[in-house]
């Protein structure tokens, strides 16, 4: 399927585009590098593709087909999903669970992998916010603000060289890795890009803005402990340079203030404009869960059993 995609991708649109009948598996490679390099068209798209592919009925038609797929496979996972505060409730409060990527590094990680982390999270932290933006016309009122107010620190208050995308890219160019965008999308596997994807499938659906404000929710509330975790790695490492840290730090101050403003204004204001949103909320939350975890084994699961967590280079 991802090859396919990308042969129409090198021709001109508007011929027709004959995808497979058999869709990839939910959580495959071909499905999430497919469904990726789909989204991403909306996004800074790719270096040749004639800007008409972003909106072409055949291929929109095979997106909302592997779209079917991980939605689907995603409600199984999640299961009935408790009510919006009851879903947000575990994520206010540090876990004693100490298995997931950042506990991994801080305890005993190498720099070679710190690095694959990092280009790992390229895959979001590059566009950085952009996901989260599309949120701002589907909202209204105390939610719509509250969501505007994050957004204004992701990006930097103003100034470019402080947006998030651009401090991330500080921080590859710090640790030696190359910080141009979609640089190392050849070597991320599906696990990343189903954390990417995630947003784009809840983002480009005005049907889905409860989905997308509980994902946001969550990850603002569970990034700060992470993120002083990382710091604290860097340091551990010996890594002395001031830019690597500088991502995480920010992001420990800034994302702390951010869990609130979710929480209260653009969850609390959505409920009471939309009450019949709370499910979606709920559902946006653990599925958050569900990709983060799948993307910590990858991760753990490879470093642990001696293997690099990328795809081999071509």
């Amino acid at each position: 399927m991802s090859q396919a995609v990308v042969n129409a991708l090198r021709t001109a649109p508007g011929a027709g585009f004959e995808a497979p009948e058999a869709m990839p598996g939910a959580w495959s490679e071909d499905l999430h590098l497919a469904l990726y390099i789909c989204y991403e068209l909306h996004y800074r798209s790719f270096a040749g593709v004639d800007p008409a592919w972003e909106w072409d009925p055949d291929l929109m038609r095979v997106r909302a087909r592997l779209e079917s797929v991980f939605l689907g496979a995603l409600r199984d996972e999640v299961g009935p999903a408790p009510d919006a505060e009851a879903a947000l409730a575990p994520l206010l409060v540090e876990s004693d669970d100490e298995s997931g990527i950042s506990h991994f590094l801080l305890r005993g990680g190498n720099l070679d992998q710190f690095r694959e982390y990092v280009v790992h999270r390229s895959a979001y932290h590059l566009k950085e916010a952009d996901p989260h933006a599309l949120l701002i016309p589907r909202l209204t009122g105390r939610a719509k603000a509250g969501v505007v107010a994050v957004e204004f620190d992701e990006y930097g208050g103003g100034r470019a060289e402080r947006m998030h995308s651009a401090l991330f890219a500080d921080l590859m160019t710090g640790l030696g890795l190359d910080a141009s965008y979609g640089a190392y999308l050849d070597r991320i596997p599906a696990p990343m890009l189903a954390t990417v994807n995630l947003m784009s499938l809840f983002a480009w659906h005005r049907g889905r803005r409860g989905m997308m404000a509980g994902h946001f929710a969550a990850a603002e509330a569970t990034m700060p402990p992470s993120a002083a975790r990382l710091a604290e790695t860097l340091t551990r490492l010996g890594v002395a340079d001031p830019a690597c840290a500088r991502f995480f730090t920010e992001h420990i101050e800034a994302d702390a203030v951010h869990e609130q403003l979710m929480r209260r204004d653009v969850i609390g204001g959505l409920l009471r404009e939309e009450p019949g949103l709370d499910a979606d909320i709920a559902f946006g939350v653990r599925a958050t869960g569900v990709v983060g975890a799948r993307f910590a084994d990858h991760l753990t699961g490879a470093w642990t059993g001696g293997r690099s967590s990328l795809r081999p280079a071509a």
